[in-house]
């Protein structure tokens, strides 16, 4: 018998924020004795194969095959193996079989900022919903999402549990490096991201020329363009440094050496990009909205990411005033010690041990 089943059947090998919340959290739950489901390799855990092309890696299709998977043969896997609760790190689990099952939700984003035509758009309002309907109870990454599964899906709060996330804090942590003239971003070019009012911002900065602004994540054939034609407008193109995927090697150096995180973003399900920041003694500049105070605290300067004026302003303040700095860079380090792997993995146990 296989009491927990957790399926890993979305993990891709350049992990983003779902993919780095699951494998983070995988190890800490190793009191469950869980089988996992899964085409990567795990060390020191039990792992049962599935296909790889299930991943967002194949693009659409691999969603749609990985759903499909789902329905059909993820309840035959459940049965095989005797099992006696699903745990699903995303919201995605069999509607018509017999399965017993517990999921996080992450974030709304496709219902706040529709696209008609998205297909994420329409998995959020349709299948989503019907996945939350039936399970036993559902896991999300903060107050914020908890309180849009609420307002979206009329979800009795009893049902659910927020566990915040957290990060590596052996990886990501103060390097001590000279700070250089860039302000950074790190995530998706996505328009909820924001990105247009960031360049707009920074190309108003006193003195900008002085300072590059570096976006880093993963491009966009579709927006990234339009984020380009925007530096290009303003005069700004050799001071706008557009970055693809940076490797998670990477990511500590690129942190320690900025000026300060730049994440104005509209709406996030967390915001991994400010904790790790934080955690690296970088100061963060981020919005008043959704959960990202959750996660910042006191340790911020945030703003109203609709207003350009009070984005330049934050990135003025850091960039001019060294006490600023370092009183953002002592906070930050603070905060980010309250959060660890180890605190969201005993509170994921607890909840799943309620349901075995």
């Amino acid at each position: 018998m296989n009491p927990v089943l957790v399926n890993l059947a979305f993990l891709i090998p350049k992990p983003t924020g779902i993919a780095t919340y699951a494998t983070n959290l995988i190890p800490h739950l190793q009191s469950l004795n869980p089988t996992l489901l899964t085409s990567q390799r795990f060390d020191h855990s039990t792992c049962y194969p599935v296909p790889p092309h299930l991943t967002p890696d194949q693009g659409t299709r691999g969603h749609f095959q990985r759903l499909l998977w789902t329905q059909m043969e993820l309840p035959r896997i459940y049965q095989k193996l005797r099992s006696r609760l699903l745990f699903s790190p995303v919201p995605e689990a069999p509607l018509v079989a017999n399965c017993r099952y517990i999921v996080t939700v992450h974030d709304l984003i496709a219902l706040r900022f529709p696209k008609p035509f998205s297909p994420l758009t329409h998995y959020q309002r349709h299948y989503i919903p019907q996945v939350l309907a039936c399970a036993q109870h559902i896991l999300c990454n903060s107050t914020a999402t908890a309180e849009d599964i609420i307002d979206f899906f009329h979800i009795s709060a009893s049902k659910i549990t927020p566990t915040l996330l957290a990060h590596d804090a052996k990886h990501f942590r103060y390097l001590n490096l000279p700070r250089r003239n860039y302000f950074l971003y790190v995530g998706r070019q996505d328009p909820y991201k924001n990105l247009e009012r960031l360049i707009t911002a920074f190309a108003a900065l006193p003195g900008c020329h002085d300072y590059e602004l570096w976006i880093a994540g993963a491009t966009d054939r579709r927006y990234t363009p339009v984020l380009k034609a925007c530096a290009e407008h303003l005069g700004i193109t050799t001071q706008v440094k557009f970055f693809d995927y940076v490797p998670y090697s990477q990511l500590p150096e690129l942190l320690n050496s900025a000026i300060a995180l730049v994440f104005p973003s509209l709406w996030e399900g967390f915001g991994l990009p400010v904790l790790e920041a934080m955690a690296c003694g970088t100061p963060v500049i981020t919005s008043n909205l959704a959960s990202l105070p959750e996660v910042a605290g006191d340790a911020a300067l945030l703003v109203n990411p609709y207003n350009v004026q009070e984005i330049t302003a934050a990135m003025q303040a850091i960039a001019t005033d060294a006490g600023l700095q370092s009183h953002l860079s002592t906070l930050g380090l603070a905060r980010a010690s309250q959060f660890s792997w180890a605190k969201t993995g005993l509170a994921t146990t607890e909840v799943l041990k309620r349901y075995l």
